[in-house]
Protein backbone atom coordinates (compact mmCIF):
# COMPACT_ATOMS: atom_id res chain seq x y z
CA UNK A 1 0.00 0.00 0.00
CA UNK A 2 1.41 3.34 -1.07
CA UNK A 3 1.43 6.11 1.49
CA UNK A 4 2.61 9.71 1.27
CA UNK A 5 4.02 11.41 4.36
CA UNK A 6 5.65 14.76 5.09
CA UNK A 7 8.84 14.64 7.15
CA UNK A 8 11.35 17.17 8.38
CA UNK A 9 15.03 16.19 8.36
CA UNK A 10 18.12 18.05 9.47
CA UNK A 11 20.90 17.39 6.95
CA UNK A 12 24.40 18.79 6.79
CA UNK A 13 25.72 19.36 3.30
CA UNK A 14 29.14 20.62 2.34
CA UNK A 15 29.34 23.46 -0.16
CA UNK A 16 31.74 23.18 -3.14
CA UNK A 17 34.01 25.70 -1.37
CA UNK A 18 34.14 23.55 1.79
CA UNK A 19 34.93 20.41 -0.23
CA UNK A 20 37.69 22.27 -2.05
CA UNK A 21 39.16 23.49 1.24
CA UNK A 22 39.12 19.99 2.75
CA UNK A 23 40.98 18.63 -0.28
CA UNK A 24 43.57 21.42 -0.15
CA UNK A 25 44.12 20.97 3.60
CA UNK A 26 45.41 17.43 3.29
CA UNK A 27 47.84 18.21 0.45
CA UNK A 28 51.56 18.50 1.31
CA UNK A 29 53.64 21.32 -0.17
CA UNK A 30 54.72 19.49 -3.33
CA UNK A 31 51.17 18.35 -4.12
CA UNK A 32 49.84 21.88 -3.46
CA UNK A 33 52.25 23.33 -6.03
CA UNK A 34 51.01 20.82 -8.59
CA UNK A 35 47.36 21.54 -7.70
CA UNK A 36 47.90 25.28 -8.17
CA UNK A 37 49.55 24.68 -11.56
CA UNK A 38 46.57 22.58 -12.64
CA UNK A 39 44.15 25.34 -11.56
CA UNK A 40 46.19 27.99 -13.42
CA UNK A 41 46.06 25.88 -16.58
CA UNK A 42 42.32 25.17 -16.44
CA UNK A 43 41.13 28.60 -15.23
CA UNK A 44 42.30 31.58 -17.33
CA UNK A 45 40.75 33.98 -14.80
CA UNK A 46 43.38 33.00 -12.21
CA UNK A 47 46.88 34.48 -12.23
CA UNK A 48 49.99 33.96 -10.11
CA UNK A 49 52.28 36.72 -8.83
CA UNK A 50 51.81 40.18 -7.40
CA UNK A 51 48.58 41.90 -8.36
CA UNK A 52 48.74 45.36 -9.94
CA UNK A 53 46.73 48.00 -8.15
CA UNK A 54 44.87 49.20 -11.26
CA UNK A 55 43.51 45.73 -11.96
CA UNK A 56 41.55 45.44 -8.72
CA UNK A 57 37.79 45.26 -8.78
CA UNK A 58 35.00 44.34 -6.40
CA UNK A 59 32.97 41.14 -6.68
CA UNK A 60 29.73 42.95 -5.77
CA UNK A 61 30.08 45.43 -8.65
CA UNK A 62 30.14 42.88 -11.45
CA UNK A 63 27.52 40.73 -9.70
CA UNK A 64 25.09 43.67 -9.69
CA UNK A 65 25.98 44.52 -13.27
CA UNK A 66 25.33 40.97 -14.41
CA UNK A 67 21.97 40.80 -12.64
CA UNK A 68 20.76 44.14 -14.07
CA UNK A 69 21.63 43.40 -17.73
CA UNK A 70 18.53 42.63 -19.75
CA UNK A 71 18.22 41.10 -23.18
CA UNK A 72 19.13 43.30 -26.10
CA UNK A 73 21.96 44.49 -28.30
CA UNK A 74 25.26 45.94 -27.09
CA UNK A 75 28.42 47.08 -28.77
CA UNK A 76 30.75 44.67 -27.00
CA UNK A 77 33.02 42.24 -28.80
CA UNK A 78 34.89 39.62 -26.76
CA UNK A 79 37.21 39.04 -29.72
CA UNK A 80 38.96 42.24 -28.65
CA UNK A 81 40.27 40.32 -25.68
CA UNK A 82 41.67 37.36 -27.61
CA UNK A 83 45.03 35.89 -26.72
CA UNK A 84 48.10 37.66 -28.06
CA UNK A 85 49.80 34.37 -29.03
CA UNK A 86 50.38 34.12 -32.81
CA UNK A 87 48.50 31.29 -34.50
CA UNK A 88 51.66 29.67 -35.93
CA UNK A 89 52.76 28.81 -32.38
CA UNK A 90 49.73 26.59 -31.94
CA UNK A 91 51.10 24.03 -34.40
CA UNK A 92 53.79 21.39 -33.88
CA UNK A 93 57.42 21.88 -34.96
CA UNK A 94 57.04 25.62 -34.68
CA UNK A 95 59.96 26.60 -32.45
CA UNK A 96 62.76 28.77 -33.67
CA UNK A 97 66.43 28.44 -32.81
CA UNK A 98 66.16 31.08 -30.07
CA UNK A 99 63.06 29.61 -28.40
CA UNK A 100 63.56 28.31 -24.86
CA UNK A 101 63.05 24.58 -24.35
CA UNK A 102 60.82 24.20 -21.28
CA UNK A 103 60.85 20.39 -21.23
CA UNK A 104 62.47 18.67 -18.26
CA UNK A 105 65.17 16.19 -19.32
CA UNK A 106 65.14 12.78 -17.68
CA UNK A 107 67.36 9.73 -17.78
CA UNK A 108 66.38 6.09 -17.54
CA UNK A 109 68.67 3.11 -17.05
CA UNK A 110 68.15 -0.56 -17.77
CA UNK A 111 65.94 -2.53 -15.44
CA UNK A 112 67.18 -5.54 -13.50
CA UNK A 113 65.49 -8.04 -15.83
CA UNK A 114 66.75 -6.23 -18.96
CA UNK A 115 70.30 -6.53 -17.65
CA UNK A 116 69.84 -10.29 -17.15
CA UNK A 117 68.42 -10.68 -20.66
CA UNK A 118 71.42 -8.82 -22.09
CA UNK A 119 73.75 -11.29 -20.36
CA UNK A 120 71.63 -14.17 -21.62
CA UNK A 121 72.27 -12.97 -25.17
CA UNK A 122 75.99 -13.60 -24.64
CA UNK A 123 75.40 -17.23 -23.67
CA UNK A 124 75.72 -20.06 -26.21
CA UNK A 125 72.19 -21.49 -26.29
CA UNK A 126 69.86 -22.74 -29.01
CA UNK A 127 66.47 -21.12 -29.63
CA UNK A 128 64.59 -23.59 -27.41
CA UNK A 129 67.00 -23.25 -24.48
CA UNK A 130 66.94 -19.47 -24.79
CA UNK A 131 63.13 -19.50 -24.60
CA UNK A 132 63.25 -21.60 -21.42
CA UNK A 133 65.96 -19.39 -19.90
CA UNK A 134 63.90 -16.24 -20.62
CA UNK A 135 60.98 -17.85 -18.76
CA UNK A 136 63.26 -18.52 -15.78
CA UNK A 137 64.47 -14.91 -15.80
CA UNK A 138 60.88 -13.72 -16.00
CA UNK A 139 60.11 -15.63 -12.80
CA UNK A 140 62.99 -14.03 -10.87
CA UNK A 141 61.64 -11.37 -8.50
CA UNK A 142 63.01 -7.87 -7.94
CA UNK A 143 65.20 -9.09 -5.08
CA UNK A 144 66.97 -11.54 -7.41
CA UNK A 145 65.34 -14.77 -6.16
CA UNK A 146 63.57 -17.56 -8.06
CA UNK A 147 60.83 -18.30 -5.56
CA UNK A 148 58.59 -20.48 -7.79
CA UNK A 149 58.89 -24.26 -7.81
CA UNK A 150 60.63 -25.65 -10.90
CA UNK A 151 57.78 -28.12 -11.32
CA UNK A 152 55.31 -25.23 -11.70
CA UNK A 153 57.57 -23.57 -14.32
CA UNK A 154 57.71 -26.87 -16.25
CA UNK A 155 53.89 -26.88 -16.36
CA UNK A 156 53.79 -23.22 -17.47
CA UNK A 157 56.17 -23.89 -20.35
CA UNK A 158 54.10 -26.90 -21.47
CA UNK A 159 50.68 -25.24 -21.35
CA UNK A 160 51.48 -21.62 -22.23
CA UNK A 161 54.39 -22.00 -24.69
CA UNK A 162 54.07 -25.64 -25.81
CA UNK A 163 57.66 -26.38 -24.73
CA UNK A 164 58.35 -29.81 -23.25
CA UNK A 165 61.09 -29.82 -20.60
CA UNK A 166 61.90 -31.24 -17.16
CA UNK A 167 63.34 -30.09 -13.86
CA UNK A 168 66.85 -31.37 -14.67
CA UNK A 169 67.07 -29.18 -17.76
CA UNK A 170 65.75 -26.19 -15.79
CA UNK A 171 68.46 -26.71 -13.16
CA UNK A 172 71.13 -26.78 -15.89
CA UNK A 173 69.88 -23.50 -17.39
CA UNK A 174 69.42 -21.98 -13.94
CA UNK A 175 73.09 -22.69 -13.19
CA UNK A 176 73.99 -20.61 -16.26
CA UNK A 177 71.79 -17.73 -15.02
CA UNK A 178 73.31 -17.97 -11.54
CA UNK A 179 76.70 -17.16 -13.12
CA UNK A 180 75.32 -13.76 -14.25
CA UNK A 181 75.89 -10.47 -12.45
CA UNK A 182 75.08 -9.49 -9.78
CA UNK A 183 76.46 -12.45 -7.83
CA UNK A 184 73.75 -14.47 -6.11
CA UNK A 185 71.04 -13.84 -8.70
CA UNK A 186 68.68 -16.74 -9.45
CA UNK A 187 69.03 -18.31 -5.99
CA UNK A 188 66.09 -20.23 -4.59
CA UNK A 189 66.83 -19.42 -0.95
CA UNK A 190 68.90 -17.05 1.15
CA UNK A 191 71.32 -19.86 1.94
CA UNK A 192 71.93 -20.58 -1.76
CA UNK A 193 72.23 -16.84 -2.52
CA UNK A 194 74.98 -16.30 0.05
CA UNK A 195 76.86 -19.47 -0.99
CA UNK A 196 76.79 -18.37 -4.65
CA UNK A 197 78.38 -15.08 -3.67
CA UNK A 198 81.09 -16.80 -1.62
CA UNK A 199 81.90 -19.12 -4.55
CA UNK A 200 82.47 -16.04 -6.74
CA UNK A 201 85.05 -14.50 -4.41
CA UNK A 202 88.47 -14.21 -5.98
CA UNK A 203 90.43 -14.95 -2.79
CA UNK A 204 89.28 -18.17 -1.14
CA UNK A 205 91.13 -17.84 2.19
CA UNK A 206 90.39 -19.60 5.51
CA UNK A 207 87.72 -17.09 6.57
CA UNK A 208 85.81 -17.68 3.31
CA UNK A 209 86.02 -21.45 3.78
CA UNK A 210 84.73 -21.14 7.34
CA UNK A 211 81.90 -18.91 6.08
CA UNK A 212 80.95 -21.63 3.56
CA UNK A 213 80.92 -24.28 6.29
CA UNK A 214 78.74 -22.07 8.47
CA UNK A 215 76.20 -21.50 5.68
CA UNK A 216 76.27 -25.00 4.21
CA UNK A 217 76.22 -27.14 7.35
CA UNK A 218 75.11 -24.84 10.18
CA UNK A 219 72.69 -22.39 8.57
CA UNK A 220 69.88 -22.88 11.11
CA UNK A 221 72.28 -22.37 14.03
CA UNK A 222 73.69 -19.27 12.32
CA UNK A 223 70.25 -17.67 11.83
CA UNK A 224 69.40 -18.37 15.49
CA UNK A 225 72.85 -17.13 16.60
CA UNK A 226 73.70 -20.35 18.44
CA UNK A 227 77.39 -19.59 18.12
CA UNK A 228 78.57 -22.07 20.76
CA UNK A 229 77.05 -24.96 18.81
CA UNK A 230 78.80 -23.85 15.62
CA UNK A 231 82.18 -23.62 17.41
CA UNK A 232 81.81 -27.14 18.78
CA UNK A 233 80.66 -28.66 15.47
CA UNK A 234 83.36 -27.07 13.32
CA UNK A 235 86.10 -27.30 15.94
CA UNK A 236 87.15 -23.67 15.48
CA UNK A 237 87.96 -20.81 17.82
CA UNK A 238 85.71 -17.87 18.58
CA UNK A 239 88.03 -15.55 16.59
CA UNK A 240 87.82 -17.83 13.55
CA UNK A 241 84.04 -17.88 13.85
CA UNK A 242 84.00 -14.09 14.02
CA UNK A 243 86.13 -13.85 10.84
CA UNK A 244 83.76 -16.22 9.04
CA UNK A 245 80.70 -14.25 10.14
CA UNK A 246 82.37 -11.00 9.04
CA UNK A 247 82.69 -12.49 5.53
CA UNK A 248 79.00 -13.40 5.54
CA UNK A 249 77.97 -9.92 6.68
CA UNK A 250 79.75 -8.43 3.65
CA UNK A 251 77.40 -10.31 1.29
CA UNK A 252 74.22 -8.91 -0.25
CA UNK A 253 71.07 -10.80 0.83
CA UNK A 254 69.05 -9.13 -1.99
CA UNK A 255 71.29 -8.95 -5.07
CA UNK A 256 68.50 -7.73 -7.35
CA UNK A 257 68.05 -4.59 -5.26
CA UNK A 258 71.62 -3.48 -5.93
CA UNK A 259 70.54 -2.26 -9.38
CA UNK A 260 67.14 -0.97 -8.29
CA UNK A 261 68.78 1.28 -5.68
CA UNK A 262 70.99 2.91 -8.33
CA UNK A 263 68.05 3.88 -10.57
CA UNK A 264 65.59 4.69 -7.78
CA UNK A 265 64.19 8.21 -7.77
CA UNK A 266 65.01 9.96 -4.51
CA UNK A 267 62.17 12.08 -3.19
CA UNK A 268 63.28 15.08 -1.17
CA UNK A 269 61.18 16.21 1.77
CA UNK A 270 59.99 19.81 1.61
CA UNK A 271 58.90 21.05 5.06
CA UNK A 272 55.55 22.78 5.33
CA UNK A 273 56.53 24.67 8.52
CA UNK A 274 59.73 26.14 9.92
CA UNK A 275 60.36 26.56 13.65
CA UNK A 276 63.36 28.57 14.84
CA UNK A 277 64.66 29.29 18.32
CA UNK A 278 65.51 32.97 18.31
CA UNK A 279 66.85 34.29 21.62
CA UNK A 280 65.02 31.60 23.62
CA UNK A 281 61.79 32.36 21.77
CA UNK A 282 60.11 30.06 19.27
CA UNK A 283 59.22 31.53 15.88
CA UNK A 284 56.84 29.71 13.54
CA UNK A 285 56.68 30.44 9.80
CA UNK A 286 54.87 28.81 6.91
CA UNK A 287 56.90 27.62 3.95
CA UNK A 288 56.66 30.30 1.25
CA UNK A 289 55.54 27.66 -1.27
CA UNK A 290 52.47 27.16 0.91
CA UNK A 291 51.57 30.83 0.53
CA UNK A 292 51.56 31.60 -3.22
CA UNK A 293 50.45 35.01 -4.48
CA UNK A 294 47.27 34.44 -6.49
CA UNK A 295 44.93 37.04 -7.94
CA UNK A 296 42.25 37.48 -10.60
CA UNK A 297 43.37 37.97 -14.19
CA UNK A 298 43.34 41.63 -15.22
CA UNK A 299 41.96 40.84 -18.66
CA UNK A 300 38.87 39.16 -17.22
CA UNK A 301 38.29 41.94 -14.71
CA UNK A 302 38.39 44.50 -17.54
CA UNK A 303 35.76 42.48 -19.40
CA UNK A 304 33.36 42.89 -16.49
CA UNK A 305 34.21 46.59 -16.10
CA UNK A 306 33.60 47.14 -19.82
CA UNK A 307 30.20 45.45 -19.63
CA UNK A 308 29.27 47.61 -16.66
CA UNK A 309 30.09 50.74 -18.66
CA UNK A 310 28.05 49.66 -21.72
CA UNK A 311 24.57 50.99 -22.41
CA UNK A 312 22.11 48.75 -24.13
CA UNK A 313 21.19 45.12 -24.04
CA UNK A 314 23.64 42.31 -24.83
CA UNK A 315 22.76 39.67 -27.39
CA UNK A 316 22.66 35.91 -26.78
CA UNK A 317 26.34 35.30 -27.61
CA UNK A 318 27.44 38.12 -25.35
CA UNK A 319 25.33 36.82 -22.48
CA UNK A 320 26.86 33.34 -22.88
CA UNK A 321 30.34 34.87 -22.90
CA UNK A 322 29.46 36.91 -19.84
CA UNK A 323 28.24 33.77 -18.07
CA UNK A 324 31.54 32.04 -18.90
CA UNK A 325 33.58 34.97 -17.55
CA UNK A 326 31.52 35.15 -14.37
CA UNK A 327 31.85 31.39 -13.79
CA UNK A 328 35.63 31.51 -14.21
CA UNK A 329 36.02 34.52 -11.93
CA UNK A 330 33.83 32.92 -9.26
CA UNK A 331 35.88 29.73 -9.48
CA UNK A 332 39.12 31.73 -9.22
CA UNK A 333 37.87 33.63 -6.16
CA UNK A 334 36.78 30.39 -4.49
CA UNK A 335 40.20 28.88 -5.10
CA UNK A 336 42.05 31.96 -3.80
CA UNK A 337 39.88 32.00 -0.67
CA UNK A 338 40.43 28.26 -0.14
CA UNK A 339 44.23 28.66 -0.39
CA UNK A 340 44.15 31.56 2.10
CA UNK A 341 41.92 29.59 4.47
CA UNK A 342 44.32 26.66 4.16
CA UNK A 343 47.24 28.89 5.18
CA UNK A 344 45.36 30.20 8.22
CA UNK A 345 44.27 26.71 9.32
CA UNK A 346 47.79 25.31 8.92
CA UNK A 347 49.37 28.11 10.95
CA UNK A 348 46.68 27.94 13.63
CA UNK A 349 47.08 24.18 14.05
CA UNK A 350 50.89 24.17 13.98
CA UNK A 351 51.00 27.05 16.48
CA UNK A 352 48.86 24.99 18.88
CA UNK A 353 51.13 21.95 18.43
CA UNK A 354 54.24 24.09 18.98
CA UNK A 355 52.92 25.54 22.25
CA UNK A 356 51.62 22.15 23.42
CA UNK A 357 55.08 20.63 22.92
CA UNK A 358 56.93 23.83 23.88
CA UNK A 359 59.50 22.08 26.11
CA UNK A 360 60.48 19.70 23.34
CA UNK A 361 60.88 22.38 20.66
CA UNK A 362 63.01 24.43 23.04
CA UNK A 363 65.39 21.58 23.93
CA UNK A 364 64.99 18.82 21.31
CA UNK A 365 64.85 16.23 24.12
CA UNK A 366 62.35 13.52 23.11
CA UNK A 367 61.71 12.61 26.74
CA UNK A 368 60.03 16.03 27.13
CA UNK A 369 57.32 15.21 24.60
CA UNK A 370 53.90 15.31 26.25
CA UNK A 371 51.07 12.87 25.52
CA UNK A 372 49.06 14.47 22.71
CA UNK A 373 46.15 13.25 20.62
CA UNK A 374 44.20 14.92 17.82
CA UNK A 375 41.41 15.92 20.21
CA UNK A 376 43.83 17.96 22.35
CA UNK A 377 44.71 20.20 19.40
CA UNK A 378 41.14 20.25 18.06
CA UNK A 379 39.91 21.61 21.40
CA UNK A 380 42.59 24.32 21.44
CA UNK A 381 41.84 25.66 17.95
CA UNK A 382 38.07 24.96 18.00
CA UNK A 383 38.18 22.81 14.88
CA UNK A 384 36.91 19.31 14.16
CA UNK A 385 39.20 16.34 14.76
CA UNK A 386 38.90 15.36 11.08
CA UNK A 387 40.22 18.81 10.10
CA UNK A 388 43.24 18.41 12.39
CA UNK A 389 43.84 14.96 10.92
CA UNK A 390 43.89 16.46 7.42
CA UNK A 391 46.33 19.17 8.51
CA UNK A 392 48.87 16.78 10.04
CA UNK A 393 48.55 14.29 7.17
CA UNK A 394 51.84 14.12 5.21
CA UNK A 395 53.03 17.46 6.61
CA UNK A 396 56.58 18.06 7.82
CA UNK A 397 58.07 20.64 10.15
CA UNK A 398 61.69 21.76 10.07
CA UNK A 399 63.15 22.36 13.54
CA UNK A 400 66.68 23.08 14.84
CA UNK A 401 66.85 19.34 15.67
CA UNK A 402 65.77 17.94 12.30
CA UNK A 403 62.77 17.66 9.99
CA UNK A 404 59.89 15.56 11.33
CA UNK A 405 56.50 14.31 10.24
CA UNK A 406 53.79 16.04 12.28
CA UNK A 407 52.19 12.70 13.16
CA UNK A 408 55.28 11.74 15.17
CA UNK A 409 54.43 14.37 17.80
CA UNK A 410 51.12 12.64 18.59
CA UNK A 411 51.19 9.79 21.08
CA UNK A 412 49.08 8.11 23.74
CA UNK A 413 49.62 8.68 27.46
CA UNK A 414 51.04 6.31 30.05
CA UNK A 415 50.89 6.59 33.84
CA UNK A 416 54.07 6.33 35.91
CA UNK A 417 54.30 4.91 39.42
CA UNK A 418 53.93 8.45 40.77
CA UNK A 419 50.70 8.98 38.78
CA UNK A 420 52.27 11.33 36.22
CA UNK A 421 51.02 11.14 32.63
CA UNK A 422 53.90 10.66 30.17
CA UNK A 423 54.06 10.11 26.42
CA UNK A 424 54.60 6.63 25.01
CA UNK A 425 57.22 8.28 22.78
CA UNK A 426 59.20 9.10 25.92
CA UNK A 427 59.07 5.45 27.00
CA UNK A 428 60.20 4.30 23.55
CA UNK A 429 63.17 6.68 23.69
CA UNK A 430 64.26 5.30 27.10
CA UNK A 431 63.76 1.75 25.79
CA UNK A 432 65.91 2.56 22.76
CA UNK A 433 68.65 4.02 24.98
CA UNK A 434 68.66 0.89 27.18
CA UNK A 435 69.08 -1.38 24.16
CA UNK A 436 71.76 0.77 22.52
CA UNK A 437 73.88 0.71 25.71
CA UNK A 438 73.49 -3.05 26.40
CA UNK A 439 76.31 -5.60 26.23
CA UNK A 440 75.90 -7.08 22.75
CA UNK A 441 77.44 -10.37 23.92
CA UNK A 442 74.54 -10.69 26.40
CA UNK A 443 71.59 -8.61 25.11
CA UNK A 444 68.83 -7.65 27.54
CA UNK A 445 65.65 -9.70 27.23
CA UNK A 446 62.18 -8.13 27.12
CA UNK A 447 61.55 -9.26 30.68
CA UNK A 448 64.73 -7.56 31.91
CA UNK A 449 63.85 -4.43 29.93
CA UNK A 450 60.44 -4.34 31.62
CA UNK A 451 62.16 -4.58 35.02
CA UNK A 452 64.58 -1.77 34.10
CA UNK A 453 61.68 0.45 33.05
CA UNK A 454 59.83 -0.30 36.29
CA UNK A 455 62.90 0.82 38.25
CA UNK A 456 62.64 4.14 36.37
CA UNK A 457 58.98 4.45 37.36
CA UNK A 458 57.31 3.13 34.18
CA UNK A 459 54.92 0.29 34.98
CA UNK A 460 54.96 -1.61 31.69
CA UNK A 461 54.28 -5.29 31.09
CA UNK A 462 56.69 -7.47 29.12
CA UNK A 463 54.27 -7.79 26.18
CA UNK A 464 54.04 -3.98 25.99
CA UNK A 465 57.84 -3.78 25.89
CA UNK A 466 57.80 -6.31 23.04
CA UNK A 467 55.20 -4.22 21.18
CA UNK A 468 57.23 -0.99 21.55
CA UNK A 469 60.42 -2.83 20.53
CA UNK A 470 58.75 -4.11 17.37
CA UNK A 471 57.47 -0.61 16.57
CA UNK A 472 61.07 0.61 16.86
CA UNK A 473 62.08 -2.24 14.48
CA UNK A 474 64.49 -3.71 17.04
CA UNK A 475 64.89 -7.53 16.94
CA UNK A 476 64.60 -9.82 19.96
CA UNK A 477 67.56 -10.25 22.32
CA UNK A 478 68.70 -13.51 20.69
CA UNK A 479 69.03 -11.83 17.28
CA UNK A 480 70.88 -8.81 18.74
CA UNK A 481 73.66 -11.02 20.03
CA UNK A 482 77.16 -10.31 18.68
CA UNK A 483 80.55 -11.89 19.23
Amino acid sequence: MLKQTLQQKLLQKLSPQQIQLMKLLQLPTVALEQRIKEELETNPALDEGKEQSDSEFEQDEYDDAYDNISEGEAEFDFSDYSDDMPSYKLYSSNKGADADDKTIPFSAGKSFHEMLLDQLGLSVLDEREEQIAKTLIGNIDESGYLRRDLEAIVDDLAFAQNVETNEEELVTLLNIIQAFDPAGVGARSLQECLLLQLDRKLYQDDSVEIAKLILRDNFDEFTKKHYNKIIKRLGITEDELKEGIDEILKLNPKPGNSLNESIKVIEHIIPDFLIQNSNEKLELTLNSKNAPELHLNRKYSEMIETIMAQKGKPNKEQKEALMFVKQKIDSAKWFIDAVKQRQQTLLLTMDAIMHFQYDYFMSGDETKLKPMILKDIADKVNLDISTISRVVNSKYVQTPYGTFLLKTFFSESLSTSSGEEVSTREVKKILQDLISSEDKRKPITDEKLAEALKEKGYNIARRTVAKYREQLKIPVARLRKEL
